[in-house]
């Protein structure tokens, strides 16, 4: 399998062996040593590490020597290819059996205190005793002294070495007692670090399937793109691996099969299913012409697709990337538990010197001095705060991505959270960034229908956006139309034609009154849908020299515009239109909207600069475009969101990309970044509380190692659970929008 860099300046590792979140540390701190290395970040949830270069002068090799020198192991992450699976989990298996041995153990050991509950009496010889512990101990346990040992030996600590120095402390007291004779003259704590071992490995069990589960996103949809591929070459069809179709192959995709390439329909028609790519609900109809996903789902129609891109080319593999690298990235708010991890360890070791020698002034006595400082090294392990973020992180990119909305930025994850202000492009983003007919107003003894079938004939087969609606609506009315015997355009004014005989102009009013055309009966409809921001076009009869009629158009709003607007209204944010067009057209679509502030007449070089206005005035500002001409107001914003109106320039460009023109999904953004963001601050209030009430009261000898070594698993178990739910999070249900475009209203 192909190793991958994540650019040009950035290298991905798999890192194992790590703890805690000051393994994680260590890691980082390693890798940011090495000359040429700008930053390092480590995710503890995934275990990867994301390393950014300041040439291509670094090896791979001298980044997994690093690593490896820090006590843990490493291996570059293997390239998205989408067709093949995820890194399997090899040692999955072993920890099974482990925790399974331990378990048992550690039962049998426990089974006299438990019986004593009962009122029962078991005896258990004080060797048996010893034996069983000394498997536990150093068999099934022998990891944490080797994880302490390269920890130790790397000049820091970890999670290891808390347990590692907590067990042994247990352990070798009670050892001491049997092979002194002393067994019956103080309490034997070999069932205390047996199960201390055991409720460590059962914690990083099951928080490891939690952790898969974070990951089910990529998972998803590296599953998505086939095996194989069919593919007509020199007419004849084969089936092929899907890895080894090239660009421009004619592939062939049979009904109910997914698609294997991006690329354009040659031939056929379909609905397909784009669900898993773009969040859309319904299938969508393709027609000659039309741009297909690989990886979407074909309906009933046979088709073939001309393959524009494949393998990590296509927008299935940069989509899966996107998601990797933002899972894979740091949010800020880590920094300050990678700091409290750094010094937690040592802090914590030197508590329970401090306990143990508090404990035997107060004349509590060896015993007593020994069961307080192993309960403190045991309760304290950094595991929750170093999963609290990244876990959240990864479970919120992947519901998100699995709604159509990708995060590909976790900075502005964070801040999105936080957005007052949500300023919308016009074209392509609340609207449809095509004209429709809105208003049709005839001459007096002219008929609206014929009026339109006449423009509509001048105009066939004109590839004016103009004329082309107008075609349109005359075939939606079910219109009879002819080819114009006689065709001329004039450029940015209109077209002179012949339609059944009859002498037809159809134009702005330049050129109506170039031809010298009365247009007096109809000026005051004309300045009323002037006034309303409509383009117009005037329809007259050459020979007469009269005006038949207005026709009026206009970029019809999207049908879920509107909802998106009281969306963002409900979550108390306000709204701004910024705009190139004219302050009239703007001010309609705002009006239609319920949009209270408009920026009209904006160029593309001037919005960044409103949108650094806005952000002088201290709100927190997200900007909404296609992507193309808006990059530059997207970057300057807090928070840049693009729409799939330009797919590869809007996963490249802003923080957020949506993959389906749809409006409401901005909304929908900024839902689930302000449910990570309360999941973050939540898992962070958790880790600490454990902390912050544990050690004291362990300190305070009112925690048993065995009880203080299942509160220290459930804190990481609960913490990454909690993050988990966030993959229930789906997109807010919206009330039904009418079918098809709104018409502006006049």
């Amino acid at each position: 399998m192909v190793t991958t860099k994540a650019s040009a300046d950035t290298i991905d590792l798999d890192i194992t062996g790590m703890t805690c979140a000051a393994c994680a540390g260590r890691v980082e701190r390693a890798l940011a040593a090495v000359p040429g290395v700008t930053a390092a970040s480590v995710n503890l949830a995934l275990e990867t590490a994301r390393i950014s270069l300041a040439g291509a002068g670094v090896a791979p090799d001298a980044l997994i020597a690093a690593v490896v020198d820090a006590g843990y192991e490493a291996t570059l992450h293997e390239a998205v290819t989408v067709s093949s699976p995820p890194r399997a989990d090899a040692t999955g298996s072993h920890e099974h059996l482990f925790l399974i041995v331990s378990a048992l153990i550690t039962a049998i050991l426990m089974a006299p205190m438990v019986a004593e509950l009962f009122g029962r009496m078991l005896h258990m010889a004080p060797l048996v005793q010893a034996v069983l512990a000394t498997v536990v101990q150093f068999g099934i346990g022998g990891r944490f002294y080797r994880n302490a040992w390269k920890a130790l030996r790397a000049g820091a600590g970890n999670m290891d070495l808390l347990v590692a120095l907590g067990t042994s402390a247990a352990y070798f007291y009670s050892f001491w007692l049997v092979f002194a004779g002393k067994a019956m003259e103080g309490h034997l704590y070999f069932e205390a670090s047996a199960a201390i071992i055991t409720f460590v490995i059962l914690g990083k069990w099951l928080e490891a399937r939690a952790r898969r589960g974070t990951a089910a996103a990529v998972r998803a949809l590296m599953a998505l793109r086939p095996d194989l591929a069919r593919v007509e070459r020199d007419g004849v069809e084969a089936d092929i691996a899907a890895a080894e179709v090239l660009v421009g192959d004619l592939v062939v995709v049979r009904p109910g099969e997914r698609v294997a390439v991006d690329g354009i329909i040659e031939d056929g028609s379909s609905d397909l299913d784009e669900a898993m790519i773009t969040g859309e609900g319904l299938p969508v109809e393709k027609l000659p012409g039309d741009r297909v996903i690989g990886g979407t789902v074909n309906g009933p129609g046979r088709l073939k697709v001309r393959a524009t891109a494949v393998g990590a080319a296509t927008t299935l593999a940069r989509i899966v990337r996107l998601v990797e690298g933002a899972q894979a990235s740091k949010a800020p708010v880590q920094r300050l538990v990678d700091k409290v991890s750094a010094v937690f360890v040592p802090v914590i070791v030197a508590l329970a010197v401090l306990t143990f020698g508090g404990w035997l002034l107060v004349g509590a006595g060896l015993e007593g001095a020994l069961v307080a400082a192993v309960s403190v090294l045991v309760i304290a392990c950094p595991c929750a705060l170093g999963l609290a973020t990244p876990a959240a992180l990864v479970a919120g990119t992947g519901a998100a991505a699995r709604a159509g909305i990708l995060i590909r930025d976790i900075e502005a994850l964070e801040r999105a959270h936080r957005v007052d202000l949500v300023v919308f492009d016009k074209t392509g983003t609340l609207t449809q960034g095509r004209p429709i007919v809105t208003d049709i107003i005839p001459a007096p003894g002219i008929e609206e229908q014929d009026l339109l079938a006449l423009a509509a004939s001048a105009q066939r087969g004109s590839e004016h956006p103009l004329g082309r609606a107008i075609c349109a609506e005359a075939e939606v009315r079910r219109l009879s139309t002819s080819d114009p015997q006689a065709f001329r355009a004039v450029p940015g004014q209109g077209v002179l034609a012949t339609v059944a005989g009859r002498q037809v102009i159809l134009g702005n009013a330049r050129l109506m009154e170039g031809q010298g055309i009365a247009m007096q009966p109809l000026e005051g409809a004309a300045a009323r849908l002037m006034a309303a921001g409509r383009s117009l076009m005037w329809v007259a009869d050459a020979e007469a020299h009269q005006a038949l009629g207005l026709i009026g158009l206009a970029d019809a709003e999207k049908p879920e515009a509107l909802a998106a607007i009281r969306a963002l209204a409900e979550m108390g944010i306000a709204t701004l239109l910024l705009t190139g067009d004219a302050a009239p057209v703007a001010e309609t679509v705002a009006r239609d909207l319920g949009i209270p502030r408009v920026r009209a007449n904006v160029g593309p070089e001037q919005k960044a600069a409103v949108i650094a206005e806005l952000r002088a005035e201290g709100r927190v500002v997200a900007m909404v475009g296609d992507g193309i001409n808006d990059a530059p107001a997207l970057a300057a914003a807090d928070v840049g969101i693009a729409m799939a109106t330009g797919t590869d320039v809007a996963l490249e460009t802003a923080g957020i990309a949506v993959m389906r023109g749809d409006p409401r999904l901005v909304a929908d953004a900024l839902l689930v970044a302000r449910a990570t963001w309360n999941k973050i601050r939540g898992n962070l209030f958790w880790a600490f509380a454990y902390n912050i009430v544990g050690v004291p009261l362990a300190a305070a000898g009112l925690l048993s190692p065995g009880l203080a070594g299942a509160a220290m698993a459930f804190s990481s178990v609960s913490v990454v659970t909690n993050a988990l739910l966030l993959r229930r999070w789906r997109p807010r249900h919206y009330p039904d929008q009418p079918a098809g475009a709104r018409r502006p209203s006049a």
